[in-house]
């Protein structure tokens, strides 16, 4: 018994002297001309300052230490960035520096190996997507052609609202919001629709949800030297289940197509009508093509496209109509544009946007106070000198969206949710594409998300909708608490009664 207690003792001895060494020798390693930082503490680094809302503790610790700030997470540096201007250095000035995505154990064993295209390595792979995604899978062309398929999903979400304010029905909006977004990514994408009681609906709704989870949070296997090869989180068993249902329900469905298209081609049949799948499986097949799309490439992009647009079009939907039901001037002002371009006789579509500003406002005034990715995040490919300061290689780049949104040096009021700033002279011409970096829900540079034009689509004809079609009837004010994960969600669900404001409603 004796000689096993003086193991564990020379155990954690030896433990705590390579703690202290580790500390010491990074402390003294590392660059003098860093950004301003907190106390660290040893192997964690400033891990335990994170919590419980990454996003949120990071724009706590900038008030404190500054709009630029070096970390140590774990044992991997890390550079903060709170604000418009150090944005613009990182993300335009030094973006061929920082345009490559940080490697995660779980985003890599999901995306089978790095090969989908949101993370995947910037390179020639990653060059070909981007290009395929502008101008075949994402581009305004395709977009025009499956207009009919986000029409018909939000017309039945409209009528399944109606159903349940003719019963007074309390409604889980962001519930039924994702089932909208879930059939409009599905039929955009695999040219499959899924009803409210079908059993595969559900089992990709929560695939989805498991993946956002497991990719958002913090896994020490990344960031912990020691822990690199260890499961201390128990995340193992719980991606390979994951991936296993997502691979099971996307090969089903690929030799489905692959199925369909060879009886068209015995047939002679017209090959017109084609979803993403479609366009992936010809590049694939296409023996002249720039790049060859493995099966892993398709299965991995279609887990992209399920990831990045069901629930970010879906929680941005219903954090918007939170804030106008907390701000009924905002609703009323927003009804009565709605109605004096469209009126009551019709339902409020696509084509109507443009001519809709107040609306648009609202939904940019929704993405500035709750952007559904609150960090952009990056890493330099190489040393370089950003602001007079030096960054060594493979520094991860958090880039604080909502912490910038809320900069009372660019946003009067900030923490306000005020629309009408977008309708002033010097925010008026302020897009959320990149362009303009007080605003960046969707990131910006190489790296923007290629999708904005459809989720803009999806979540300013829903709200419209649904500003037109109901009354939103709460018990008191709605909580706007923020709950932890990757796409910023609520901490408690909106739950409303819909009540049909339309007399008659419009046929559709």
């Amino acid at each position: 018994m004796a000689d096993l207690q003086g193991y564990i003792l020379l155990f954690l001895v030896w433990v705590g002297s390579l703690t202290i060494v580790r500390a010491v020798l990074n402390r003294y390693r590392a660059p003098s001309c860093l950004p301003p930082s907190p106390w660290s503490i040893p192997i964690l680094g400033h891990l335990h300052l994170l919590a419980p809302i990454p996003h949120q503790a990071l724009h706590k610790l900038a008030n404190r230490f500054g709009p630029l700030i070096h970390i140590w997470l774990g044992s991997v540096p890390c550079i903060v960035v709170s604000s418009a201007e150090m944005a613009k250095e990182f993300l335009k000035t030094h973006e061929a520096h920082f345009s490559n995505r940080p490697y995660s154990a779980a985003v890599d064993y999901l995306t089978y190996g790095s090969q989908d295209f949101s993370f995947a390595p910037y390179g020639p792979y990653w060059k070909f997507m981007k290009k395929l995604c502008m101008s075949e899978l994402l581009g305004g062309r395709t977009l025009d052609l499956l207009l009919p398929v986000r029409r018909e999903e939000i017309n039945r979400f409209i009528a399944s609202m109606l159903k349940k304010a003719e019963v007074g029905e309390e409604v889980d909006v962001g519930a039924e919001l994702v089932k909208v977004t879930n059939n409009v990514i599905s039929r955009m994408t695999m040219n499959t629709r899924y009803s409210d009681n079908d059993k595969e609906a559900g089992e990709v709704r929560k695939v989805v949800q498991e993946v956002a989870e497991l990719t958002g949070k913090f896994n020490l296997s990344d960031f912990i030297w020691f822990c690199k090869n260890l499961d201390l989180q128990g995340f193992g068993k719980r991606l390979k289940k994951v991936r296993d249902r997502f691979d099971a329900m996307t090969e089903r469905i690929i030799e489905e197509h692959e199925e369909a298209r060879k009886i068209r081609r015995e047939r002679g049949g017209s090959e017109t009508a084609r979803d993403l799948l479609d366009i992936l499986l010809d590049i694939s097949e296409d023996e002249s093509s720039e790049m060859r799309l493995t099966r892993g490439n398709i299965k991995a992009f279609i887990l992209d496209i399920f990831a990045a647009g069901t629930d970010t079009s879906a929680i941005t939907t219903e954090w918007a109509l939170a804030e106008l039901i907390n701000h009924p001037e905002v609703l009323e002002k927003a009804r009565q544009e709605i109605h004096s371009v469209v009126g009551n006789a019709r339902l409020v579509q696509e084509s109507d946007l443009p001519d809709l500003p107040y609306l648009q406002a609202i939904a940019k005034e929704t993405l500035r106070l709750h952007p559904t990715g609150p960090i952009i995040v990056r890493e330099s490919s190489e040393a370089c000198t950003v602001a007079g300061y030096e960054i060594p290689a493979k520094t991860r780049l958090f880039v604080n969206v909502y912490a910038i949104g809320r900069d009372p040096k660019h946003w009067e009021d900030p923490l306000e949710f005020r629309p009408e700033r977008f309708l002033r002279e010097n925010k008026a011409h302020m897009d959320v594409r990149g362009q303009h970096f007080q605003l960046l829900p969707f990131g910006s540079g190489r790296r923007g998300c290629p999708g904005t034009s459809l989720a803009l689509q999806v979540v300013q004809t829903s709200l419209a909708c649904m500003v037109q079609c109901f009354e939103w009837r709460v018990t008191g004010k709605v909580d706007m608490e923020e709950g932890p994960g990757l796409t910023l969600p609520r901490a408690h669900p909106l739950v409303c009664v819909p009540v049909a404001r339309l007399d008659p409603f419009p046929s559709f």
